[in-house]
C-alpha cells in the first residue's frame, strides 16, 4: 500500500490544509478568523477567537504533517480532535447522514485517520513507517477525542460573559434625601 497511503495522506491532508486556511485566512472562499469566531461563539466555544485560531491551526498543521507523513499519530490526533468537536457541536443532533447535515463525513475521516495511524504513512514519507501500529492508532483516536472534550470544558472553554448591568433607576427611600422643588411666589 505504498501508493495507497500516499494518496490517502495527500488527499485528506491537503483538504485539511485548505479547510484550515479557510478558517485562518479566508482563503478558498472561507470565512476567515472573524467568521469562524462568530461560529465558535454560536457553538458556545469561548473565547471564540482563540477556539477559531486553534481549530484553523490544528487543521492546517495537522494536514501539512499528514501530507508529509511526519509525526503521523500526532497529525491524526489533531485532526481527529477537530472532527470530533464538529460531530459533538454541530452534526450529531442532525443524525448520521450528511444529506441532513449529519456526521457521516466526519466519521469517515476519523476512521481513515485512525487507519493511517495504524498502517503508518508508508515508505514515501518523512516517518518512513515509524510510529505506527494498533497502539499508535488507539492513542491517536483517544487523544483526539479527549482533546475535543478538553477544549470544550473549563478552564479551556470560558463561560459566557455576564450581561452588563442596567443603569440603576433613581430610588427614593427612607435613607435617601429627596429634593423637593422650592416654590417661588
Amino acid at each position: 500500500m505504498k501508493l495507497g497511503a500516499l494518496a490517502m495522506r495527500s488527499v485528506i491532508g491537503g483538504l485539511f490544509v485548505g479547510h484550515g486556511t479557510q478558517k485562518l485566512f479566508g482563503w478558498f472562499g472561507g470565512p476567515g478568523l472573524e467568521g469562524v469566531s462568530g461560529m465558535m461563539e454560536n457553538l458556545e466555544m469561548r473565547p471564540a477567537r482563540r477556539h477559531a485560531l486553534l481549530a484553523g491551526a490544528a487543521e492546517t498543521a495537522g494536514g501539512a504533517l499528514l501530507v508529509l507523513g511526519a509525526a503521523t499519530p500526532v497529525a491524526t490526533a489533531m485532526l481527529t480532535g477537530v472532527m470530533t468537536t464538529a460531530i459533538r457541536k454541530v452534526h450529531f443532533a442532525r443524525g448520521v447522514w450528511n444529506t441532513g447535515g449529519g456526521y457521516e463525513y466526519n466519521a469517515v475521516l476519523i476512521a481513515a485517520l485512525t487507519a493511517l495511524a495504524e498502517h503508518g504513512p508508508g515508505p514515501l514519507s518523512v516517518d518512513r513507517d515509524r510510529m505506527h501500529g494498533p497502539l499508535w492508532a488507539l492513542a491517536s483516536l483517544g487523544g483526539g477525542v479527549a482533546g475535543s472534550y478538553l477544549a470544550s470544558a473549563p478552564p479551556f472553554n470560558a463561560p459566557p460573559e455576564p450581561p452588563e448591568p442596567a443603569e440603576p433607576e433613581a430610588r427614593t427611600g427612607r435613607f435617601e434625601r429627596v429634593e423637593e422643588p422650592v416654590a417661588t411666589t
